[in-house]
């Protein structure tokens, strides 16, 4: 069979499960059901079209249908011919036939030539024909409907809300397919989404709109917040005007505008399964080990086709959400939309790298959106050495799942590492030490003068972790059940436990491992505890997330009686995570023994570093929680502005985009040198430090601070100790690693190798030995003359726990050094290594299918895996050359595996080198 009919078998099957009709010309019968794609239809102009699609007798559209393999970029030319050659007898308004495929059965390219400015847009199958009927009956296209959307009535919207909507929907009039948007935890992320998702419906006539979520606890908050919500210009709440669904099974209604529900069971509806195990949707994607899973892949669902939305909004999902779940998401023919509070290299990638929102922890604290954290230290000896029980005593042996406890005698010393507490180990007097530092420190240093334990999050390793802190915090506070409780995925009840701390006075302190620690909203938590270790800065970043949001006075004293404010949270480290903690969200605070009176005075007097200037601003930030309105009018009289709007400015002016813009523009370039981006920083921070000049307005903050602050004596964080490398050598492998990044951002459209492990989805990966090539040589050009060998040195310098065995010289570990800089991957390890592993997962698979093969076979099968793992890919011409055929060459092959070869080939090239 030549490769085009084999395409065009599997796009008639496409076709017939998307309820078209398929025939041959001489069998023509337009009255068979209501779309009919007619193979090889003649054309007015000559020659034929590969399909013509008929809706209800009328010819909608066409499909040039191509060999697999077949690159669909430059055939959209055909098929715009096919379009012109329609009979105008035959064409839907005797004018146009919009609708134009490009197939080679595994890829499809779709457009609809009514769009404004149209273009092909990739789709997993082909629109059902009652939505090319639907679509034709509308007076204008979805596409053209985004470019006309009215003015956004920005009532009860914050400006960083009115600023993601309207950079959102620009992003839609310019057909941008996917969007994102990150916005600090706690700045109204979700009620953002459906203020847009109202208008989208409403202006836009969307048909409907999933909004996709990680766990159920997060998919019911968000159902609350489409019951909650009033539109601007109708009185009615959204669940009054529109159907909403949350899924809590595999049916979708059809009738609903919004469907809410988790990837976990939208990956279940595609692959057509009853239902699913509500327990499967509880558990957070963050830290569940998934992306070492293969992705997930599905095939077409007539049940689910993929024009049921026409957007989709992901909410808080982990980086696996675009790798593991990448097929879910692309799906379905819709644009995409992100909302996060802490993208990864992952999450820009699959957005195409279009941010359309972009608001950070510290632009949310000097809006009054999220308040500022500290960290206090608390460090002991086993929690950092471990320990040592000698020979002869006893000790408990408590059974991990039944919790059991027996008693046993030690023949011999137990010694332990840090890294082995609360998993091989449990040292009881260590979770006692620091609960009893923490009890004691609170009303002294963490939060002096307060009589009432603040809401405090401990997070714990795992449930029995959990359960040993509840015991410990309950017997070091003397106090009772109530005051302290475990919210895990264990504890039934757990929403109403948690609906208790974020309402109720008790309990004072939760303990979680991580049911609590993404998305869940606790306004008056003022102090996270960490028992426990994170490695993943993105989730660090969400626990993090619970403490930062803001609370109105009335509401935080009813909660907490005795404060006054929430001004702050305090992170109370007891394991050293902050020390690995490299997000954006850092502390405001960088000049912490430095009085208030001073760093006013001090950038008065021109001491304008970054530090000093970021230290004020958080300091300006924290009283500006306290003041009453009157105080705010004092100041805005005094400087001739809001305190805000100072705030602001302080940030501006050590924002490294903002001082390349104002570099751009006082300098008119458009590439601004490293000198004049330091001068244009320089003004920057004179331009915002001019208010206090004033000693009327430095005297009146003083005022306002020593009324409001109370003094803290803070412990500073233990100081990391290096051992390895100089401050010169490391300093060169961190410049070597930057411009490796730097040349990838810059060619990655240009070298074919980069777009394709770049822009790709999974499945169509397939790189050749001559695209490494090309990129191999263009790495050694001027000005990189970068080396394979070291930029592997450099990120041992810097990553050693990351990076994995030293290579051989190979141009294969290019496509390791290329998705480890563009964080697809964890590990930097040899691609050898990495095929290697597929390799003996396939043949697990295998004989796990009952196939198996005999050692000869396998010999061979080692033979090719090492010839993929140096050249990509393998052909049956490969067995005349060494070492093939050393061992009998294409006969011997065809002699072992016969028929399967090709297959196994097949297999083989895509699994290993994808």
């Amino acid at each position: 069979m030549q490769p085009e009919q084999k395409a065009r078998q599997t796009i008639d099957a496409l076709l017939i499960a998307a309820g078209w009709q398929v025939q041959d010309y001489l069998s023509l019968n337009l009255g068979a059901g209501v779309g009919v794609a007619v193979r090889e239809y003649p054309l007015a102009t000559g020659g034929f079209a590969d399909y013509l699609l008929f809706v209800n007798r009328k010819a909608v559209g066409v499909i040039e249908a191509k060999s697999e393999g077949t690159t669909l970029g430059g055939v959209a030319e055909q098929s715009a011919d096919y379009l012109e050659g329609i009979p105008p007898r035959l064409r839907y308004d005797r004018q146009l036939s919009p609708f134009a495929y490009e197939s080679t059965g595994t890829e499809t390219f779709f457009r609809d030539a009514r769009d404004p400015d149209y273009r092909s847009r990739r789709v997993f199958a082909f629109h059902k024909p009652e939505t090319l009927g639907e679509w034709l009956a509308q007076a204008d296209t979805l596409r053209s409907r985004l470019r006309q959307l009215p003015s956004l009535m920005t009532d009860g919207l914050r400006d960083c809300q009115i600023e993601a909507i309207t950079n959102l929907e620009q992003s839609f009039a310019r057909s941008r397919p996917r969007a994102l948007i990150q916005m600090a935890t706690g700045s109204g992320k979700t009620y953002t989404a459906v203020s847009f998702v109202y208008r989208l419906i409403k202006f836009a006539g969307a048909k409907r709109i999933l909004f996709l979520v990680d766990r159920g606890n997060l998919s019911r908050q968000a159902f609350k917040e489409f019951q909650q919500y009033v539109p601007p210009d109708d009185g009615r709440k959204f669940t009054d005007l529109y159907n909403v669904q949350r899924m809590t099974t595999n049916s979708l209604d059809r009738v609903s505008k919004v469907c809410i529900t988790t990837i976990q069971r939208l990956y279940s509806m595609l692959r057509g399964e009853a239902e699913l195990d509500e327990s499967l949707e509880e558990q957070s994607l963050f830290e569940t080990g998934m992306d070492l899973e293969p992705p997930r892949e599905v095939s077409y669902n007539p049940h689910f086709p993929i024009e049921d939305f026409d957007f989709i909004i992901t909410d808080e999902c982990h980086r696996s959400i675009y790798n593991l779940w990448r097929q879910v998401l692309e799906y379905y023919d819709a644009f995409l939309i992100g909302l996060t509070a802490t993208p990864s290299k992952q999450t820009f990638g699959f957005f195409n790298q279009n941010l359309v929102m972009e608001y950070g922890h510290e632009r949310a604290v000097a809006d009054g959106v999220n308040v500022p954290y500290d960290v206090y230290p608390i460090r002991t000896r086993i929690t950092e050495q471990g320990s040592t029980v000698e020979a002869g005593f006893l000790v408990d042996k408590r059974n991990r799942k039944t919790r059991a406890v027996r008693w046993e005698t030690l023949d011999e010393d137990l010694s332990y590492t840090g890294k082995k507490l609360d998993r091989d180990v449990v040292a009881i007097d260590q979770i006692r030490t620091v609960i009893r530092t923490f009890r004691d420190r609170l009303p002294m240093e963490i939060f002096p003068g307060r009589t009432e334990v603040p809401k405090t999050l401990i997070f714990a390793k795992n449930d029995a972790h959990a359960e040993d802190i509840l015991e410990m915090v309950r017997q070091e506070f003397d106090k009772g059940n109530d005051f302290c409780k475990k919210i895990t995925y264990q504890v039934k009840k757990a929403e109403d436990l948690i609906n208790q701390f974020r309402n109720s006075y008790n309990p004072r302190i939760a303990v979680t491992v991580d049911m609590v620690s993404t998305g869940t909203d606790i306004k008056p938590l003022e102090c996270l505890l960490f028992m426990r270790d994170v490695k993943s800065r993105n989730f660090f970043d969400q626990m993090k997330g619970r403490g930062t949001r803001t609370i109105s006075d009335t509401d935080f004293q009813a909660i907490t009686q005795g404060a006054q404010h929430k001004t702050h949270f305090v992170i109370v480290d007891a394991v050293g995570v902050c020390d690995r903690d490299k997000t954006d969200s850092r502390p405001l605070e960088r000049k912490r023994s430095v009085p208030f009176d001073k760093l006013m005075l001090g950038v008065a007097q021109g001491q304008q570093d970054c530090d000093l200037i970021v230290s004020l601003a958080g300091r300006l930030a924290r009283l500006d929680r306290k003041l009453s309105d009157a105080d705010r009018s004092r100041i805005e009289a005094t400087a001739g502005q809001p305190l805000k709007q100072i705030i602001n400015g302080l940030l501006d002016a050590t924002d490294p985009d903002l001082q390349i813009e104002r570099a751009k523009t006082q300098f008119q370039t458009e590439s601004p040198s490293e000198a004049e981006q330091d001068q244009a920083a320089e003004i920057l921070a004179e331009e915002a430090c001019l208010p206090f000049d004033s000693p009327e307005l430095r005297q009146l903050l003083k005022e306002l601070q020593s009324d409001a602050e109370q003094t803290i004596d803070r412990v500073s964080a233990d100081e990391l100790i290096s051992a390895g490398f100089d401050a010169a050598a490391r300093e060169r492998a961190e410049s070597l690693v930057q411009n490796w990044r730097q040349f990838i951002e810059d060619n990655k459209d240009e070298i074919t190798a980069l777009q394709i492990l770049y822009n790709l989805p999974y499945g169509q990966r397939q790189l050749s030995y001559d695209q490494i090539r090309q990129l191999a040589e263009a790495i050694q050009k001027p000005p990189y003359r970068f080396r394979a060998d070291q930029l592997w040195q450099a990120y041992e310098q810097l990553e050693v726990s990351k990076v994995k065995g030293r290579p051989e010289k190979i141009l294969t570990n290019l496509i390791s050094l290329v998705r480890f800089a563009i964080g697809e991957t964890d590990v930097l390890e040899p691609f050898a290594e990495v095929v290697n592993r597929r390799f003996e997962t396939w043949l697990a698979q295998q004989d796990g299918l009952g196939r198996g093969f005999s050692p000869e076979q396998r010999e061979w099968l080692v033979m090719i895996r090492d010839h993929i793992a140096t050249s990509l890919e393998i052909g049956s011409e490969d067995f005349e050359d060494v070492p093939f055929n050393q061992k009998g060459g294409p006969l011997k092959a065809v002699q072992l595996f016969g028929t399967e070869l090709p297959t196994i080939l097949t297999e083989l090239n895509q699994i290993l080198a994808a």
